[in-house]
């Protein structure tokens, strides 16, 4: 089974990527951020013309959204993070039933934080904060659970195409890196980090200043598993092809599978 996360900023102008990438690349299910639309401009059919007939979305105008396509049927799909409100389309959670039973899957779209010290940053800390409570009751109800999205948070300077230059900026402070290793702590592991990998992994360019040709990135973007399916891990890579394409997101995807 192949799971992907991608960050496509704005499914309406990356639609013919995503299927051109699925139709390489047919993963079990792909978990989308930054749609960027409403769930009534969601392209369903194109989806399930492409073989993924199981959507969830939770989408918002202009910013934001998220959503789990699947070639399996989902089930208790949940939206946010309950008991943290939260007017932003930021989390989406379904349950696929494999040949190995029920997992979980939890596709989240991370606060950026604009810069530590700001009301964003704060907001950032709880959102986080939230998103480990409630993480906590779903390991609990499920066991085989993989977590995935977009975190705008670099786990350690392995991470960053900078360590010291952007030490404690955004996506590099303590703060969040310690946000990070609490939902570690809840019985998560970093699916990428279990496999030997080149140096310089980054799954983020900026566009500006020729960042992607001069791979000045950084890795984001993330699947984290729970410990039951740790020894299912066979793989996690991440995808750098389609941030060549014309009009590219920032973003690349990242795959696991798991046997």
């Amino acid at each position: 089974m192949k799971l992907a996360t991608w960050n496509v900023n704005s499914l309406a102008v990356r639609l013919p990527q995503v299927l051109d990438w699925l139709a390489v690349n047919p993963v079990d299910a792909l978990c989308l951020q930054e749609l960027k639309l409403p769930d009534d401009k969601f392209p369903l059919q194109a989806l399930q013309e492409a073989g993924y007939g199981h959507c969830a979305v939770f989408g918002q105008k202009t910013y934001n959204g998220v959503a789990i396509v699947s070639r399996l049927p989902l089930r208790d799909v949940a939206k946010n993070i309950q008991g943290f409100a939260d007017e932003q389309s930021r989390v989406i959670a379904a349950t696929l039933d494999t040949p190995r039973g029920a997992l979980r899957l939890v596709n989240g779209y991370f606060v950026n934080g604009q810069a530590p010290g700001t009301d964003k940053f704060a907001y950032k800390m709880q959102w986080l904060a939230g998103l480990r409570h409630w993480l906590a009751g779903e390991l609990a109800a499920s066991p085989g659970l993989v977590l995935v999205g977009d975190f705008n948070i670099t786990f350690d300077d392995r991470d960053t195409y900078d360590p010291e230059g952007l030490r404690e900026t955004i996506h590099h402070t303590s703060e969040e890196r310690a946000q990070f290793q609490a939902l570690l702590e809840l019985g998560l592991v970093d699916a990428f980090r279990l496999f030997e990998q080149p140096e310089k992994s980054y799954s983020w360019w900026d566009y500006r200043e020729f960042a992607f040709r001069r791979n000045r990135g950084l890795r984001i973007d993330h699947i984290l598993v729970s410990q039951p399916l740790k020894p299912h891990v066979k793989s996690c890579l991440i995808d750098k092809l389609p941030r060549k394409n014309e009009r590219p997101s920032d973003h690349v995807p990242v795959v696991v599978e798991l046997d």
